[in-house]
């Protein structure tokens, strides 16, 4: 028998590289929550002698606290779940399903439905971007819709189900803890982080319930009926706790024990759509121009769309009381309590979606004015970094791996370039751009090592059979590609610079033969670039057919070479093994594509065949 462990399962109580668990950034979070709360507490608890009953700050304080650390731990181990169970399911909606303004949105809503966050969904949307995935007007429909998702969660925490949270959590945690298959326990995560977001909104609920005779409290709830108080306390607390679930999910708390009216927790609920922006800006940086745009239009969007909507704040409430069921045998403290969550969970959902609509219309005019504040950055000098590898799609294996693949294709654009630059040199004889190219392999090295160490770090997720088999061809790939920059610089390189040296004057016959195997390695470099950004089947086999012309053709150089020995002097000699020592040289990278060519063809026409069949993928489809 089997002994449990919670060493063993670590996805729930540890956090894994990049993966399950709760990031440093949300204890600091909790930490700096508690902090203020803190000091309201005893701030306050000067006045409590007036108070009906005496009031334990501390355990009030504990609930409070306890219940916002389980409902942010909650949301990240339900996010965490749905990306290890659905990265590539996400991958595919998100790239496939955006074709359009309006499919973005709809897809953008599902997902941030799906995730309960919407600073999760753009935090995805600037990696895609980052990935090369998706355009910049493609994210615009997907960003706009994330918002609408977002308001799922305040939707179902306003019909007050914290009374059944431990049923998810204990079907989450059997099936995470008991021995079962990889995607079950992913499914487990999925229940008990949903399950824990309630049992903590549960709590921090009833953890107030003391603060209803409390004047001082009250009395300071009365100010965020000014709007822009509201406004304010919504939008800090979201950029502290880092998600908008959680401060609409107080508002919804404090509405349901008669604390907060509509009209602050509207206003409330319209700070945190400002507050949201905060991780989706922290998540651009040091990223692309085009990934920082992607975060500039979900700034743009929710700030204009809160200026829009705050001077109607009265009309808003307004609509939310007509949509929402009334309770008309209470009053008082108990008929807010029994409404008002309602109310202020229509009045979020109605905002975002009216936003949406009239602000989608304009996707193209938001990208356009994103690219205009957010220009294109000239390359910097110095040593070159990795443009795709954002560590922040380390947690969506499907996607890293999409990022490395994007990558890698840079890293081959780069080989193309020097091999480019090679054949230039060679028939213009010069020496001196034949050195320089030494430098450009510097650049192959330090990408290929980016790729192997971000590789390294996505093995350490959970990957299916075909992601592994996708990581093991990536990493043949980056290997080949720094011995391909390897064989241009070190031996290619200095077999030109003797064959220069020389100043033999070669036959007509000799260059166009040589000037065939330089020509078919080219194309194949370029057609190899094309099957990294594409995986297109064609192209594949066409460099396997360009292989066999090059052995053909560099037989026949060998051949001739062979015949006329007899017939030269020694300067000939020399340059005789010189060039068939650069035609193997070719035939070497030649091979290098060929194998990395070849596997890819093996995947793709496993991918093919599940296509047309309609199975399921089979282990070793690449994900394009």
């Amino acid at each position: 028998m089997r002994v449990l462990s919670f060493s063993h399962h670590h996805r729930f109580v540890a956090a894994a590289p990049s993966g399950g668990g709760i990031p440093r950034k949300r204890w600091i979070s909790c930490a700096a929550v508690g902090a203020p709360l803190l000091w309201i507490c005893l701030a306050t608890d000067v006045y409590a002698a007036g108070a009906a009953a005496p009031i334990s700050w501390f355990t009030l304080l504990m609930g409070l606290v306890g219940g916002l650390a389980l409902f942010l731990a909650g949301l990240e181990q339900l996010a965490d779940g749905l990306k290890r169970a659905a990265g590539g399911a996400l991958k595919r909606m998100l790239g496939q399903l955006t074709t359009n303004r309006i499919m973005g949105a709809l897809t953008g809503a599902f997902v941030t439905g799906a995730l309960n966050s919407s600073s999760i969904t753009t935090v995805l949307v600037v990696g895609f971007v980052t990935a090369g995935t998706m355009t910049l007007t493609q994210s615009v429909g997907v960003i706009m819709g994330a918002n609408i998702g977002s308001t799922v969660t305040a939707q179902i925490l306003a019909f007050n189900v914290s009374q059944y949270a431990l049923l998810p959590v204990a079907v989450g945690f059997f099936l995470m803890f008991v021995k079962t298959t990889e995607r079950r326990t992913q499914i487990g995560m999925m229940i008990m982080g949903l399950g824990l977001v309630f049992f903590g909104m549960g709590i921090m609920s009833s953890a107030m319930a003391p603060l209803r005779s409390y004047e001082p409290f009250i009395e300071m709830l009365r100010t965020l009926r000014n709007p822009l108080a509201g406004l304010l306390v919504g939008a800090l607390f979201t950029g502290v706790v880092q998600s908008s679930a959680a401060t609409v999910g107080i508002a919804i708390a404090l509405a349901s024990e008669g604390f907060l009216t509509l009209e602050a927790g509207v206003a409330v609920a319209l700070g945190a759509n400002i507050g949201t922006c905060i991780t989706a800006m922290l998540a651009a940086i040091g990223k692309p121009p085009e990934a920082v745009r992607a975060a500039v239009v979900h700034v743009i969007f929710n700030v204009l769309g809160v200026l829009v909507w705050f001077f109607f704040i009265g009309r808003l409430t307004d609509i939310a009381v007509w949509l929402s069921p009334t309770v008309p045998e209470l009053s008082g403290t108990a008929k807010l309590a029994a409404e008002v969550p309602r109310q202020i969970a229509n009045a979020n959902t109605f905002f975002n979606v009216v936003n949406t609509c009239l602000f989608l219309p304009f996707a193209g005019l938001f990208a356009w004015g994103a690219t205009k504040l957010i220009p294109d950055r000239p390359t910097p000098p110095g040593p070159i970094e990795p443009q795709f590898l954002d560590p922040a799609l380390i947690a969506v294996p499907d996607m890293a791996l999409v990022a490395v693949r994007r990558e890698l294709t840079r890293t081959a654009e780069i080989t193309l370039s020097m091999f480019t630059t090679l054949g230039e040199a060679f028939n213009r004889g010069s020496m001196q751009e034949l050195r320089t190219l030494a430098k450009e392999d510097d650049k192959i090295d330090t990408l290929e090592s980016a790729c192997m160490a971000y590789l390294n770090k996505v093995r350490q997720q959970p990957l299916n059979e075909g992601l592994s088999e996708e990581h093991r061809i990536l990493m043949v790939t980056a290997v080949s590609l720094e011995t391909l920059a390897d064989v241009i610089e070190t031996d290619l390189v200095e077999l030109g610079a003797q064959a220069l040296a020389l100043d033999y004057r070669r036959s007509r016959e000799t260059q166009s033969l040589l000037f065939a195997m330089y020509q078919c390695v080219h194309i194949s470099l370029v057609t190899l670039i094309e099957v990294l950004r594409t995986g297109d089947q064609t192209s594949i086999e066409a460099i396997t057919q360009r292989s066999v012309e090059l052995k053909q053709v560099q037989r026949d150089f060998v051949h001739r070479k062979a015949d006329r020995l007899c017939y030269v002097n020694e300067a000939a000699l020399k340059s005789a093994r010189l060039e068939i020592s650069i035609s193997e040289k070719l035939f070497r990278m030649q091979s290098l594509i060929k194998r990395i060519a070849h596997e890819y063809l093996a995947v793709e026409k496993a991918r093919a065949a599940a296509e047309t069949t309609g199975d399921d993928p089979p282990p070793g489809a690449v994900s394009s």
